[in-house]
């Protein structure tokens, strides 16, 4: 199996694109790590800043400010550019300013040659990651966003807390948009093994707070409290992306929702859209054919025609 170079791009140095790095450097994931970004004395700063780090825990990466040539040999890129969510906005709502820079962004990365992963953190994330499916000849199974990813750790972890486990006993997934319109397929949440309607009929004062309603606005709005609180995310997806660019490098076989192009999977087809998947060496290796409910069937459906109707608001 040939050996995949160790060297990502990061397109955009804001909070995200950093915490990217941050966390790429402290897993050791990465040989080399580039910024690119239209405001190079951002790129430049946020180099410097790692570089202090790199060398108090005495990491060694080669870390510095590029340009799009430096995708030819990348076997990644991770698409992190556009500002960060406002208080009480969607992240739909974000469509046209992300939309805004991204023509000036796929034209150089099809001309440089590359060939290797591209994961796509922008939001609307799974717009953007069906843009660029359509935009560049990769196979889709190279292209993708982290979709329901940090959905799925926020709805993980706030189980953990209300049952009062560990958060790794916990095993549930959110689909579809990486927005409000994702759903939760109750019939695949279980604690330890045990399905959460067994586990609630020898827990039934737990039942409110994992009230299928409860849980997924919980999720809907965990990204927002955040936002509200401090001005952005960053910490939680930074390492969300280090996640994955690791099971790829050791082909750890991942499985973990991801936005990819559907192509007739869950009966849609022509959008990303959050799905779980197995994640290993080229990349999505297996979308996983979860059994849903026709209630959680009709989720799926009207959360791809959300985002359907964003992607074709900026065609």
């Amino acid at each position: 199996m040939t050996q995949l170079a160790r060297k990502v791009v990061i397109i955009g140095a804001g909070n995200v694109g950093s915490h990217v790095a941050m966390n790429l450097m402290v897993g050791q994931y990465a040989d080399e790590i580039v910024f690119l970004d239209i405001n190079e004395a951002t790129a430049n700063a946020q180099v410097g800043d790692l570089k202090d780090m790199l060398t108090a825990t005495r990491r060694h990466v080669h870390i510095r400010v590029g340009t799009y040539d430096d995708c030819a040999d990348a076997s990644f890129i991770v698409m992190t550019a556009g500002r960060s969510r406002r208080p009480r906005e969607t992240r739909l709502q974000m469509l046209s300013s992300t939309f805004s820079i991204l023509g000036s962004i796929v034209e150089p990365i099809a001309k440089s040659g590359f060939s290797g992963f591209l994961i796509c953190v922008s939001n609307p994330a799974d717009v953007v990651a069906e843009y660029f499916y359509r935009k560049l000849d990769l196979p889709r199974a190279r292209v993708f966003s982290t979709g329901t990813s940090l959905d799925t750790v926020r709805l993980r972890r706030h189980i953990a807390s209300i049952v009062d486990v560990d958060r790794d006993q916990v095993e549930a997934f959110c689909m579809g948009e990486h927005g409000d319109s994702s759903f939760i397929p109750r019939t695949h949440v279980s604690i330890g093994g045990i399905g959460i309607e067994e586990y609630l009929r020898s827990h039934p004062q737990l039942a409110d707070k994992l009230d299928y309603a409860t849980l997924t606005d919980t999720v809907h709005t965990s990204g927002g409290r955040i936002v509200a609180g401090k001005g952005s995310t960053e910490f939680g997806i930074g390492s969300v992306v280090a996640v994955l660019i690791a099971s790829i490098l050791h082909n750890e076989r991942l499985v973990t929702p991801l936005s990819v192009h559907l192509e007739g999977e869950y009966g849609e087809k022509d959008v990303s859209v959050g799905v779980p998947c197995i994640l290993g060496r080229n990349g999505i290796q297996e979308i996983l054919p979860l059994e849903l409910s026709q209630d959680e069937k009709d989720a799926m459906h009207s959360s791809c025609n959300v985002i359907r109707e964003a992607f074709a608001s900026i065609e």
